[in-house]
């Protein structure tokens, strides 16, 4: 059921994104129900805005993404994987933007705009151009100069992404490419770094190691870097292949990576003629060997794709009551002593005040003779008591927000503590009350059922992936046959 706070064009989307699950993965569209049950409790405790959903922050299909510097021979790989000449091959920078190959069973490749990925949630780019715009304003109106979307119907992109990005090299755009490439390699199942073995000087890109390298190693998913040492064929001649190596290591081995090796490729087709036998044997050999490991990781990313989306689906979960209400809560909790705090200088303020203008016996009046004169006087300090109060909550809940977006602004979910703080600090909302808004036995009961779920569906992921008992699999009943007329 569509969730009555998201707007109808996110919910249009979403249920597209189903429709398309129900054919490739059902058991993730069972997540898809589950993430719209958490947004209904982030819409009610304000963390998302009406177009918000944790179904579009992750990505439902498999991504691999192609890094490396100009001519390091990603298209020329990519093609080959493909068996389709899709991309732009040469020793120029070619193709300056990231593209995202997806398959299509049309024959025809086709290539569509930035447009169609800024805009559709089931791809990894859902939104882009917010983020360009963060970092170089003006530039989110110019998606198409930074994505564009290319599909073929190569069966080796059957339920997964292929991104091809641009090279690392001096670049106009540098700053909006980076925050592209952080983007994916984020959202990234398997990431292939490509380096060119006809450029030893490794030691000249620090700029660029530093990015594909050094920014990479300390990261929990830092097994899903491969780094590949590509057209290895152009040192066969002076066969030093191992001193190329040996050099690319050292400059690895400068930005912090100790462990890993390379793996060595070359393209068979525009390979440079080995004439010595026993070399090319030997070339050929390695190739092959890395290839197939390589492709490998290729075939394993669509388990890891399904187990990482429930993986998020849980976390999601449990970031509610162990980081978002506690959040909130001490938010809350800074505002509610705070404005305690100012009320009672208020109060003593307007007391003095009161005595000092010789009001008392008005008010005093008012219980023993309630006269027009006195409960006028009565009511008017009431009333500024009243308003002080107000503008007491509106300043301390400001100040508290202020403080929060400049200390935090770089954190992730600062704009959803905001929406939701601002949400808790409403004129009608009691100063006294401690749980956040929408926190109630409702939302608990949604969290835990959700909780529940991921565990069940990574069970399920097991029984499809993986047979401990060694028994053999029950098949599916057979459907019923028809009865004949």
């Amino acid at each position: 059921m569509a969730n009555h706070h998201s707007d109808p064009q996110l919910a249009k989307r979403l249920q597209h994104l189903e429709s398309h699950l129900d054919d490739e993965n059902p058991l993730l569209r069972e997540v898809v129900r589950d993430f719209r049950e958490l947004d209904r409790v982030a819409h009610g405790m304000g963390l998302f805005g009406p177009g918000d959903s944790h179904a579009v922050q992750v990505s439902w299909w498999p991504i691999i993404s192609v890094l490396g510097i100009y001519s390091a021979g990603k298209s020329t790989f990519i093609n080959e994987y493909l068996g389709h000449k899709l991309q732009f091959t040469g020793n120029q920078a070619v193709d300056d933007k990231f593209t995202v190959l997806t398959y299509s069973d049309d024959p025809e490749p086709r290539t569509l705009p930035g447009l169609a990925l800024d805009a559709d949630p089931r791809f990894p780019f859902y939104q882009i151009s917010q983020d360009i715009e963060e970092v170089a304003a003006g530039e989110g109106d110019r998606i198409d100069a930074y994505l564009q979307l290319k599909t073929c119907d190569a069966d080796s992109l059957k339920g997964k992404i292929l991104i091809d990005s641009p090279g690392f090299d001096a670049d106009e755009q540098r700053t909006a490419v980076l925050r592209i490439t952080n983007h994916i390699v984020n959202l990234s199942d398997l990431v292939l770094v490509f380096f060119d073995a006809r450029k030893p000087e490794a030691g000249t890109m620090s700029d660029t190691l530093n990015h594909l390298v050094a920014d990479t190693i300390n990261r929990q998913d830092s097994n899903k870097f491969l780094y590949i040492l590509n057209q290895m064929d152009t040192t066969a001649r002076e066969d030093n292949a191992e001193d190329i190596i040996a050099a690319w290591g050292r400059a690895l081995s400068q930005k912090g990576l100790t462990a890993g090796r390379f793996y060595r490729i070359y393209s068979n087709d525009a390979a440079v003629p080995i004439e010595d036998e026993n070399v090319r044997n030997r070339y050929q050999s390695k190739r092959d060997e890395d290839m197939s490991e390589i492709d490998k990781r290729i075939q394993g990313v669509s388990v890891e794709r399904s187990y990482r989306i429930v993986g998020a689906l849980e976390t999601a979960a449990s970031q509610f009551a162990e980081v978002h209400v506690p959040k909130l809560e001490g938010m809350m909790t800074r505002w509610r002593k705070g404005v305690m705090v100012l009320d009672a200088i208020m109060l003593v303020t307007v007391a003095a005040g009161v005595w000092f203008a010789g009001l008392l016996p008005y008010i005093a009046g008012v219980f023993g003779n309630p006269d027009a004169s006195n409960l006028g006087v009565s009511i008017a300090v009431l009333v500024l008591i009243g308003a002080l109060h107000c503008l007491i909550r509106k300043l301390v809940a400001k100040g508290i927000a202020t403080s929060l977006a400049f200390r935090e602004k770089d954190q992730p979910h600062t704009d959803s503590y905001l929406s939701a703080f601002r949400k808790n600090t409403r004129f009608f909302r009691s100063v006294l009350r401690k749980t956040p808004v929408g926190w109630n036995r409702r939302a608990r009961k949604v969290i835990s059922d959700v909780t529940v779920n991921a565990a069940e569906h990574v069970q399920k992921l097991n029984s499809s992936f993986t047979n401990p008992s060694g028994r053999p699999k029950k098949a599916p009943p057979a459907p019923p046959a028809e009865s004949e007329a």
